[in-house]
């Protein structure tokens, strides 16, 4: 018996940032994202004899180790570890002996998500296994609490969420971590001809997101005003966004991006660069008419609104600063378990 599961990635197309605390827990915050057809994989074979053992699939990194019930933590296994002493405390399994294999199809560092992603990916696998009482609601907080309670890593809250219901989905993020998931009903016109239009492009740079996010919140502690306001802004265009896509007003989403891009970048400072801007000035010069940073900043992926038969000219024009245009489609489900043989 092997355990699959499978959780897409996403593209956070207004508010960034606003689902992190302690902006959402004093003002609550709002993001618009979508998931897309990349995803974060685990696999989980039973083992019968005694013994842990994770891969990461497609590098040399193994680790294997006792079937105990906490392990400690090991460089670069710690989204593992973080879920299987999780899982074990908080379900009282006991030690349990197994494989469990992850890779994912997009760089991790990218900004589209990729740890929390993995997070739900492993989650699931477990759940899928175990049988655990968990809804989509549960597993997307048990990874973020994961993640930034037990593993001590920055962040927000929407990743997690993203990557479990899939799909286009406004989120609410309140105070006492609530969360309020809201699926938006597109028209098939609409939801296709935003995809047409998107162009998404891969910097061929990574960054530590966990710098940028820690300045964000050091920002909102201090009462830094311009930080403070940009967010503000940021959680406002996400409900431009949203009106936008539910009237079939897609005309509006260039200058929607174009105005939160120029906001997010008052949140910190190492939100962009030299190549991000060059990247961003030169895809308004070719034809798109807003685009926006994915994830923290600094680098990853970006993408661009690109009206009427632009995508091309601009994605010529990117390619030729370095980089790679990444083909994509939007996604309606979120986490999927299963087991095969």
């Amino acid at each position: 018996m092997i355990i699959r599961s499978k959780a897409p990635l996403r593209i956070g197309l207004a508010g960034g940032g606003t689902d992190v605390s302690p902006y959402s827990d004093l003002f609550g915050g709002a993001i618009l994202n979508a998931t897309i057809d990349l995803y974060a994989y685990a696999s989980l074979e039973p083992l019968a004899t005694d013994g842990i053992e994770f891969v990461i699939d497609g590098t040399p990194k193994k680790w294997s180790g006792p079937s105990i019930e906490k392990l400690p933590l090991v460089p670069g296994f710690e989204l593992f570890i973080g879920v299987y002493n999780r899982i074990s405390a908080q379900f009282n399994t006991g030690p349990l002996s197994f494989r469990l294999t992850s890779f994912i199809e997009a760089p991790q560092g990218s900004g589209l998500g990729t740890s929390s992603t993995i997070v739900v990916s492993l989650i699931g696998a477990f759940v899928e296994w175990l049988k655990l009482p968990l809804g989509p609601y549960d597993i997307a907080h048990l990874a973020y609490e994961i993640e930034r309670i037990d593993l001590g890593m920055s962040g927000g809250k929407q990743d997690q969420y993203a990557a479990t219901f899939g799909g286009v989905n406004f989120i609410e993020f309140l105070a006492n971590d609530k969360v309020i998931v809201n699926p938006l009903p597109l028209r098939r016109e609409v939801y296709n001809e935003l995809e047409f239009n998107i162009l998404l492009f891969y910097t061929a740079t990574q960054r530590e997101s966990a710098n940028i996010i820690d300045e964000q919140v050091r920002n909102v502690k201090s009462k830094n005003e311009k930080s403070v306001e940009a967010m503000h802004r940021l959680k406002e265009q996400a409900t431009q966004m949203k009106e936008a896509l539910l009237k079939g007003e897609l005309h509006r989403t260039g200058e929607i991006l174009n105005f939160g891009w120029q906001n997010k970048k008052q949140m910190a400072t190492s939100i962009t660069n030299d190549l991000v801007d060059k990247i961003y000035t030169t895809a308004l010069e070719h034809g798109a008419t807003g685009g926006k940073i994915s994830g923290a900043g600094g680098g990853g992926f970006m993408f661009f609104f690109c009206p009427g038969v632009t995508k091309v000219t601009v994605g010529k024009a990117l390619e030729a600063l370095g980089g790679r245009v990444q083909p994509f489609k939007f996604t309606n489900k979120g986490l999927d378990t299963w087991t095969t043989n």
